[in-house]
């Protein structure tokens, strides 16, 4: 089996910089051994105005066979002469690849230490494979190779020129032109050549898919083929799919906010200080009493995690809403208590860290945890759907709450409990529109922390916030300032509620905002009600 790789050239810019950027001198025929035969690297022309590098892999059939040890094709037991006959001397498959990694590797991953300028510099690329099995035909082919800049040129092989009747094979001979970085072509052929030829020599062991993400970097996580891509890859082992699917959609997400996938993933590891309350923020040494005397009393006081949840839950109980999305649920703290009342029909948890909905689904026992995720209804996937369902009144989402998602529109009530300050402020405006403009709930409930009263945690150094992810922390008046300009901008009434002990200095420790969609014309009217609930911020302070 063999693939050639042709690039053309100017004067200024020869096409013989392909020995280069292959780390293979265009004067030389190079051999290499492999675990499964003899990989060779020649030139059959070299000249400054085109150039082309050949890739020939002799297969060794018995060799193919002892170390396969039965997997793969080249193994099959179908019958004693299968495993020494077969195509894998002939046809593209997973030997090709990772011949290509082995002997082009430095060029897969763009370094050059000859011509460090190079590996970013875009080339004209054709790339041709005599014989490449396409399980899919060739628009599969195309499917995969287009997305991706590539002019395709798939060309079925007949079962036998001879008789023409007896249709085509699925085998084609793949062209491939375009103008991209050889590093970037190389790792398409790495991902893509297993992936049509639907088989690997080897066992697919968890670290493929690390070797998936490294070669995919930069583009399969955009690819509208996927699905299908990861879960062919991967053997169709569904553990190892489901968990290359998670990191691609988290990899997305952070692209998509010019983020790290680290930072956006940090639900789970975010309570890095031991003194806070339920993994929110709030330092717990100082406990919170209610001022009817329980801490006199002797009873322990109430954590202000679990006072938030309940101001939340008579919040929604007032607006009469059966469907509630929990946005930014982390790990299901205010899920768990929502499924408890009957009242909510269908709950929704949303959140970017796909650990954190992992750990909320394990918390809350669902029957078969799962995540719906962004595309997983499009075509393409041959083996079934990745979804999983969840318990029947509630459904886990990964997303990020920056960007509007049409799932989120039509619901009764929205909560965002400790989560606009984890949101940088050029981003605030984004997250308004999201949840304000697009996803329109009738009803949302905001809490936030009172920066006013960490004065009277004696345990948190002044100056410092509550959280080491908190992007800001604001007073009363700036917090009043937000939602009432919000609920102005978008249309919708807002009312203001303390959660905690309220100090006559510096107010409760926490502060809730309850926006209900105003009738029309944005009055600050409650449509079902016909109550002002509106409050400026004279009035609240009065």
């Amino acid at each position: 089996m063999f693939l050639t790789i042709t690039t053309t050239g100017t004067a200024e810019r020869p096409a013989t910089d392909l020995g280069f950027l292959l780390h293979k001198h265009p004067d030389k025929a190079q051999r290499f051994s492999t675990s499964y035969g003899t990989a060779h690297v020649l030139y059959p022309e070299a000249t400054a105005e085109r150039c082309t590098a050949a890739l020939l892999l002799e297969v060794d059939p018995v060799a193919l066979v002892r170390r396969g040890r039965g997997k793969g094709r080249g193994g099959a037991p179908d019958s004693a002469l299968a495993q020494y006959v077969n195509d894998r001397p002939y046809a593209a498959s997973s030997l090709l690849a990772v011949a290509l990694s082995a002997v082009f590797s430095s060029a897969l991953r763009g370094q050059c230490k000859a011509r460090p300028e190079l590996p970013e510099r875009a080339l004209p690329l054709r790339i041709e494979v005599p014989a490449l099995p396409a399980r899919g035909g060739a628009a599969l082919v195309e499917r995969l190779f287009a997305p991706l800049g590539w002019a395709v040129t798939a060309e079925p092989v007949a079962l036998d020129e001879e008789f023409p009747r007896w249709g085509d094979s699925r085998y084609v001979r793949l062209v491939l032109e375009g103008e991209l970085r050889l590093a970037d072509a190389l790792r398409h052929l790495y991902v893509l050549l297993p992936v049509l030829d639907d088989a690997k020599h080897y066992w697919v062991a968890p670290d493929e898919v690390d070797k998936l993400l490294r070669s995919g970097e930069g583009w399969l996580e955009r690819h509208p083929e996927q699905r299908l891509i990861t879960n062919r890859y991967l053997a169709r082992r569904w553990s190892l799919t489901r968990s290359a699917l998670e990191r691609l959609e988290l990899a997305r997400l952070a692209e998509a906010d010019d983020t790290e996938a680290e930072e956006i993933d940090n639900a789970i590891d975010n309570a890095i200080d031991n003194g806070v309350d339920d993994a929110i923020g709030e330092p717990a040494a100082e406990p919170l009493a209610e001022d009817d005397g329980e801490e006199s009393s002797g009873q322990r006081p109430v954590p202000l995690a679990v006072r938030r949840r309940e101001a939340i839950l008579d919040a929604l109980r007032g607006t009469g809403a059966a469907r509630v999305l929990d946005l930014g649920c982390g790990q299901g703290q205010l899920l768990g208590a929502l499924l408890k009342e009957t009242r909510f029909t269908e709950i929704v948890g949303v959140d970017v860290s796909m650990r954190a909905l992992n750990e909320a689904a394990r918390r809350l026992r669902l029957d078969r945890p799962g995540l719906d995720r962004p595309g997983l209804d499009r075509p393409g996937l041959d083996t079934g759907t990745v979804e999983r369902q969840s318990s029947g009144r509630l459904k886990l989402i990964q997303g990020a709450l920056t960007y509007t998602d049409s799932r989120l529109a039509g619901f009764d009530a929205a909560v965002l409990s400790e989560v606009i300050e984890h949101v940088g402020p050029p981003r605030l405006p984004a997250l308004e529109h999201a949840v304000f403009g697009a996803a329109r709930p009738k009803a949302v409930v905001v809490t936030t922390p009172n920066v006013e009263y960490n004065v009277r945690w004696e345990t948190l150094p002044a100056g410092r916030m509550r959280h080491g992810d908190h992007r800001f922390e604001w007073t009363r008046e700036e917090f009043r300032a937000w939602a009432e300009q919000a609920a102005q901008r978008h249309g919708y009434a807002v009312e203001f509620r303390p959660v905690g002990p309220e100090d006559p200095e510096v107010g409760p420790p926490t502060q809730l905002a309850l926006f209900r969609m105003a009738a029309e014309g944005g009055d600050g009217t409650d449509s079902r009600s016909g109550d002002s609930t509106a409050i400026t911020t004279k009035e609240a302070a009065a």
